[in-house]
């Protein structure tokens, strides 16, 4: 097999194409052959050394992947050689094999597209977390979605209309807000340049949204929070400005509104029966045309430090996708 390994988190440059010995699944685990394998933001934050998770050296990035059962260990009974798959497993992706904890793997309907399956797993089953479980978001109510252009982002619009909300999606360019409108957004805001709290309150009359998805944070979050509605639910995904906000918690108070914090990966530990009902319906979605995923680009697994080059210069649409040939 092949990997891109990270003897040493130092940058993108730390990564180096090598040939490894293929591994053989332990007990429950499986030996998946790795079809295509999507990039998200903490897999640029972990070669840096700057994401929570630590993986002891040396380690192989790429979180989320999918694939064929090659083989499987001891003590695993619903999975098979053969069967198509999708993984989140924090690490291996960036390879031509990985094997992984079969607790982590999806197994994939037919018709199930494998770059589609690749970029899936992690970015919706984070945004059904935080919108249906966390949120309790209502058909007929107004979702605002920051950040809405990126990989959580988009798959936070199309969950929005799956659910029957009203989106506003917020973007930093027209050519990034156009793509929301072509996924389902009802209305867009070009947050550069534009005053967001008087766009919000035009859209809104005055109300304001009810849920905020903040998979941003930096300095949206203050003028965003001071326009939420009452019992609105702040839902914090994630930092991708890099700053982490402090709120002042009065307005809180003052609006009756939650913060709520969104780990989706804490989540699918603690609750795995929850989250596999959650990624079940999402199959559905799926399969029904109401959720699917926005694809960047599809490069191959070697061009991993392209890859990375340009999710660094925030230029990604949707989702970046590495394939094996």
């Amino acid at each position: 097999m092949h990997a891109w390994l990270c003897e040493n988190p130092t940058g993108v440059d730390a990564v180096a194409w090598k040939e490894l010995p293929t591994p053989r699944p332990g007990p429950g685990e499986v030996l998946i052959a790795i079809k295509a394998a999507s990039l998200n933001f903490p897999d640029l934050l972990i070669v840096q050394n700057k994401y929570q998770m630590k993986p002891p050296l040396p380690f192989v990035p790429g979180s989320e992947f999918a694939g064929v059962i090659e083989a499987v260990g001891d003590g695993v009974h619903h999975l098979k050689p053969g069967q198509a798959v999708a993984a989140f497993s924090g690490t291996g992706g960036f390879a031509t094999h990985a094997c992984v904890n079969a607790a982590v793997v999806m197994p994939l309907p037919p018709g199930f597209a494998f770059d589609d399956a690749a970029a899936f797993v992690l970015t919706y089953g984070t945004t059904h977390h935080a919108l249906v479980d966390r949120a309790a978001l209502k058909p007929g109510e107004t979702l605002l979605v920051l950040g809405a252009a990126g990989g959580v982002g988009t798959a936070a619009i199309q969950v929005g209309k799956a659910v029957g909300a009203r989106v506003i999606a917020a973007a930093s360019s027209d050519e990034k807000c156009a793509l929301c409108r072509e996924i389902g957004a009802d209305e867009t805001i070009n947050y550069t340049g534009t005053n967001l709290r008087d766009a919000l309150k035009a859209m809104t009359g005055g109300k304001g949204p009810d849920v905020v998805y903040d998979p941003v944070g930096g300095d949206l979050a203050e003028p965003v929070f001071r326009s939420i509605a009452w019992r609105g639910r702040y839902l914090v995904v994630g930092f991708a400005q890099g700053g982490i906000p402090s709120l002042p918690l009065n307005l809180a108070l003052l609006k009756g509104a939650s913060i709520v914090g969104v780990f989706w990966g804490e989540f699918a530990r603690r609750e795995p029966q929850a989250n596999a009902r959650a990624l079940g319906e999402l199959a559905q979605w799926y399969a029904q045309g109401k959720v699917k995923p926005v694809i960047d680009q599809r490069l191959p697994m070697s061009a991993l430090p392209q890859a990375f080059a340009r999710m660094g210069t925030r230029q990604v649409r949707g989702k970046l996708v590495l394939v094996n040939d």
